[in-house]
């Protein structure tokens, strides 16, 4: 019977019906939009929770997912395997560069006293942005005594945070940074076997994960930012949503402060507080 249901599952295929109602459920809960051409990968990420649900087609699983206990339970599930998580440490490094030599030396010259600098990373993923953005910050503290930082990642999916609060790597994942930095933020795996890091307990303490959906109406975080980075994150989105979610983000980032976009996105002609530093860097007026 077991062995039954599995073949009917691994044999399942989505209709256009199911894209359809999965799909339009996806983007009014999210934002992320899914044309006809992601069919394939949709029935694919969503074949492991068919699986655990013991669910046997893509219809009935449609059907459970705008049940009463599936608009309640099943929502984070489905977001957290149709989120896309591609990212690395020092990624678009101009940014980092800018974050050193402009925004640092700016916010610490404004500053008479002591000066904590607080960093939001908006679509975090696995943590290696908030990470390479503590270790950043982390050099330069080590050369300014008087500043200090923390820092929020957020992320629609909570498996993915779980993975970014563990901070547990392969090793592959930073074959480009120095070894001086290597040696100073990531512990190697005793197992040799494995060939995994782990970013160190001083840094990790440096970052507060949480789940936010852009889609909120309004952005449950604690802090009004000095910085904000949302990074490849736009690009999942139609214009109008674009708009919005930039705003939103506006309204927790302070006069002055500093918003990092991705090098493919835009946000050029849009009604926001903000004037353009360099191509995707911008500031709050």
């Amino acid at each position: 019977m077991v062995d039954s249901t599995l073949n009917k599952i691994f044999n399942a295929k989505m209709t256009k019906d199911d894209f359809n109602r999965l799909s339009d459920y996806i983007f009014k809960q999210s934002g992320i939009k899914l044309p006809p051409v992601k069919k394939i990968m949709l029935q694919s990420r969503l074949q492991k929770r068919l699986r655990e649900l013991k669910i046997a087609s893509y219809t009935e699983y449609a059907d459970y997912v705008f049940s009463p206990e599936g608009q309640k339970n099943e929502i984070i599930h489905m977001l957290d395997v149709v989120s896309t998580n591609k990212t690395d440490f020092f990624r678009e490094p101009i940014h980092f560069d800018f974050l050193i030599d402009t925004v640092l030396l700016n916010f610490m010259n404004d500053q008479k006293i002591n000066y904590h600098l607080k960093v939001w990373s908006a679509g975090c993923s696995s943590g290696e942005e908030p990470y390479t953005i503590a270790i950043t910050l982390n050099e330069f503290m080590n050369k300014a005594p008087k500043f200090n930082y923390t820092i929020t990642g957020t992320d629609i999916s909570s498996q993915i945070l779980q993975n970014a609060a563990f901070a547990v790597y392969k090793d592959e994942r930073i074959a480009n940074i120095p070894l001086e930095i290597k040696k100073r933020y990531f512990l190697k795996s005793k197992n040799k076997e494995k060939k995994t890091v782990r970013v160190v307990k001083r840094l990790r303490e440096k970052v507060n994960y949480q789940r936010l959906n852009f889609m909120d109406n309004t952005y449950n975080v604690a802090d009004i930012f000095d910085v904000i980075f949302c990074r490849n994150v736009l690009i999942y989105f139609n214009r109008e949503t674009q708009e919005q979610v930039i705003s939103k983000l506006c309204s927790k980032l302070k006069s002055g402060g500093y918003l990092f976009i991705g090098h493919s996105e835009s946000i050029l002609g849009m009604n926001l507080p903000l004037e353009q530093i360099k191509p995707t860097i911008f500031r709050r007026i």
